[in-house]
Parts: structure tokens; C-alpha cells; sequence
């Protein structure tokens, strides 16, 4: 059974940074693509980064040069370091372990139960 534990999530001001933790267990996870989606009040949930296996990542415009998707398969950990936090940034923020098809991310059917991430003076 797969279980994602996310943590790192919390408060902070705008330009801020938090760092979020992906803990995976039940998957091998060294090859399993990975991925971090979020999902702001009212809205669908959405695409924020992903990591194959070999470490290739890919970015949702609206993070990209802020976010950065790593992984540590020792630890079988996925890490999402945010920077220049926005207000928009506002979300529960969930990791995955999903696949690629035709070179895009596509989800898995496990979640975890997400880390609230909110940005606000």
C-alpha cells in the first residue's frame, strides 16, 4: 500500500520560504516519477512540479524560477523548496507518485492528506 506523508507547510509573509517534505512508502520508490500538486481554495488541484527518475524536472509557469522539485532516493523523501512566496501561493499542497506518458506527469492514485501552505502579511 502506498503511503505519501507530506510536512513543511506553515505560515509566512510574502517573499518568504518554506521547504515541504514528501515522506513515500509501499512504492520502490528510486523509480517512481514524483510530483508535487496543490490546490487553493475554490480551485481544481493542480500541477505544480515533477521529477523523473533520473532527476528531470518540470515546472508549472507560475512557480518556476521560485520552486524547486528535488528527490533523495536514500531516503525515499521528495522535497519542494519555495521561494519569493506569493499570496497565490495559498494552498494544501500534495505529493504523488504517478508516471509519464507522452513526456507529461500523469498522477497516481495515491495522496496524502496534503500540508497547508499559506502566505499572507
Amino acid at each position: 500500500q502506498v503511503q505519501l506523508v507530506e510536512s513543511g507547510g506553515g505560515e509566512v509573509q510574502p517573499g518568504g520560504s518554506l521547504r515541504l517534505s514528501c515522506a513515500a512508502s509501499g512504492i520502490i520508490f528510486r523509480i517512481a516519477p514524483m510530483a508535487w500538486y496543490r490546490r487553493a481554495p475554490g480551485q481544481q488541484r493542480e500541477l505544480v512540479a515533477s521529477i523523473t527518475t533520473g532527476g528531470t524536472t518540470n515546472y508549472a509557469d507560475s512557480v518556476k524560477d521560485r520552486f524547486t522539485i528535488s528527490r533523495d532516493n536514500t531516503k525515499n523523501t521528495m522535497y519542494l523548496q519555495m521561494n519569493s512566496l506569493k499570496p497565490e501561493d495559498t494552498a494544501v499542497y500534495y505529493c504523488n507518485a504517478g508516471l509519464f506518458l507522452g513526456g507529461s506527469y500523469r498522477s497516481g492514485g495515491s495522496w496524502g492528506q496534503g500540508t497547508q501552505v499559506t502566505v499572507s502579511s
